[in-house]
């Protein structure tokens, strides 16, 4: 085990699949206590168990979008561990791949409602603890499609252009308290959602996962998608104490794919 986090309290959302447990996993492995969440109580409680349980894990099943819940989460989480030193707002949705004018208003309140105000009520919960401390970082998870267009996923790239939004107004406010606000902004990587992705675009084109896969990665100038674990680094990296004058960022993490 490492000691880069030793007993540091650390909250994750979406915490049972993705980047999610990848980061759970890794921040357990350097010492870090977890308050974690996810919409799948089965997942989560199997995250759980693979942790052994203890008093080093505190979870619940939450929809981020149910403020009441997510202040009694953290406040819940943070008074059994004994604080909250990191948060990631990792929790998101995707939608079906279709051109704008072919979205359901329905499909873009969902987006707004998991992606944005999800992390917005985190916030809201986390920044009162961490300002009692006088300390803290948080790491809102948006997407390399919050950085630039991303065509047929207009209203996930809305909201998460509103991640990124939420994230230099929430760093400024914080910044002279103790407090870092950053935002990761990662691409492709090997996740549930970029399968549900590389499905949708082979279904469109009547072509083969693989295929599709061939045809995403062919975009990244790196020729490939990130691993979850890649990800996580960078994770590790911005929320660490010792990265102390970087606030109000949006990382990207995507293989030069915003770059050109």
């Amino acid at each position: 085990m490492g000691e880069r986090f030793r007993d540091q309290v650390v909250m994750i959302t979406g915490a049972a699949g993705g980047f999610g447990s990848a980061a759970a996993r890794q921040f357990a492995a350097e010492g870090a206590k977890l308050l974690l969440s996810d919409r799948s109580a089965e997942a989560l409680d199997g995250l759980v168990r693979e942790f052994g349980g203890g008093d080093r894990v505190f979870a619940t099943a939450l929809d981020v979008t149910d403020e009441d819940c997510v202040a009694n989460h953290v406040a819940e989480g943070a008074k059994t561990l004994g604080g909250l030193d990191v948060a990631i707002n990792n929790a998101g949705i995707g939608h079906d791949l279709a051109p704008l004018q072919k979205l359901t208003g329905d499909t873009f309140d969902r987006m707004m409602a998991v992606n944005a105000k999800g992390v917005f009520l985190c916030m809201k919960a986390q920044i009162p603890v961490m300002l009692e401390a006088g300390s803290g970082a948080i790491l809102n998870v948006a997407s390399a499609a919050g950085l630039v267009g991303a065509g047929h996923l207009s209203a996930y790239a809305a909201s998460k252009h509103a991640v990124v939004g939420l994230t230099k107004a929430a760093a400024d406010e914080v910044a002279r308290k103790g407090i870092r606000v950053n935002a990761l902004c990662p691409s492709f990587a090997v996740t549930p959602l970029f399968d549900e992705i590389a499905d949708a675009l082979a279904g469109r084109r009547g072509e083969s996962r693989e295929t599709a896969y061939s045809r995403i990665t062919g975009r990244v100038p790196m020729g490939r998608v990130a691993s979850p674990e890649e990800v996580v680094q960078a994770m590790l990296w911005i929320t660490h104490p010792d990265n102390s004058f970087m606030t109000g960022q949006a990382v990207a993490v995507d293989g030069g794919l915003t770059a050109v």
